[in-house]
């Protein structure tokens, strides 16, 4: 039985991360007039490997590791870094920052159809009812853009972002099933490491390195930021909170990535965002939540354990 106190730190990471994550498409939105995809990934797992492995050496953990758990490690990068990232920075080419934060919403729905295929769930008819809203809330969403209300305006990059969202449920749940006995630092450290080495020959096929001297202090600022915050410390906590709860209840943390990323691009990308993608943002979070099916039982159990 996990103590209360250590479900509490374990939401917090969650909550951290999914702030980074929010701001991270932003940021990388911010640089990519500059920077290839390809580049982009290579250059903030290249920091946020450097800054972990720092953590590391101060922590003085062992860095060595069993062969056997190479592979679990291989897939985690390969998921978690090299495709999911470049699946979501080839889509922010084409759709807004805010609209990513939106169907990154849609990662739960996946986890909830991962469970039912390989897992033997039952779905019910209010898990039925909260997908049917959500894909509704999408498409008001992916079919809406800036000057032109209710406009088709579905593209690649759309369907890039929802195959992502598919991705990072598939890399959840490995995550928590592989059950890697080491610590969530170690582990993010070694995916991000591989994940960085299998995107780095791209990089160099494209030269992305002479871009780097293309950037101006705000760009540097934000590759840093998704190098140290994003790449590094988000990965790592996500991994934390991983340990202590259900993959399925760190999810439920998604649902709040998507005004962390509208706040942000309001601010610093200003983005003009229309009443009907924010109606349908909010339409996609009530109806993961309904799919989930968690957040009220959870709320009561906590407000019955306040209140006796």
């Amino acid at each position: 039985m996990v103590h209360t106190s250590s479900k509490l730190t374990a939401s917090v990471y969650a909550l951290i991360s999914i702030s980074f994550w929010g701001i991270s498409f932003v940021s990388t939105k911010a640089v990519l007039a500059k920077l290839d995809p390809f580049s982009i990934v290579v250059f903030r797992f290249g920091i946020g490997a450097l800054f972990l492995l720092l953590l590391l050496l101060i922590q003085r953990t062992r860095l060595r590791v069993s062969i056997k758990y190479l592979p679990h490690l291989l897939i985690l990068g390969i998921l978690g870094v090299f495709v999911h990232q470049l699946l979501q920075v080839t889509a922010l080419l084409t759709i807004q920052a805010s609209s990513a934060g939106w169907l990154i919403s849609f990662s739960p729905i996946f986890t909830v159809i991962l469970s039912v295929l390989f897992l033997h769930e039952k779905i019910t008819l209010s898990k039925a009812a909260g997908m049917v809203l959500a894909i509704t809330g999408v498409l008001l969403v992916t079919t809406t853009r800036s000057g032109q209300s209710f406009a088709f305006s579905m593209n690649i990059g759309f369907f890039l972002m929802i195959l992502s969202t598919l991705n990072w449920a598939v890399y959840s749940v490995l995550l928590k099933s592989l059950r890697i006995p080491y610590s969530p630092l170690l582990v993010t450290f070694y995916m991000s490491l591989l994940g960085l080495i299998l995107t780095t020959p791209f990089m160099i096929r494209n030269k992305g390195w002479e871009s780097l001297l293309l950037l101006n202090h705000t760009e540097w600022a934000h590759l840093l930021f998704l190098g140290v915050f994003v790449s590094g410390i988000a990965y790592w906590y996500w991994g934390k909170a991983l340990e202590v709860l259900e993959a399925s209840k760190v999810s439920m943390f998604l649902y709040l990535e998507p005004v962390s990323t509208l706040v942000a691009a309001v601010l610093l990308l200003q983005e003009k965002v229309l009443f009907i993608s924010i109606a349908g943002g909010i339409i996609i979070i009530m109806g993961v939540i309904i799919v989930n099916g968690q957040l009220v039982p959870l709320l009561l159990s906590h407000f019955k354990k306040k209140h006796p």
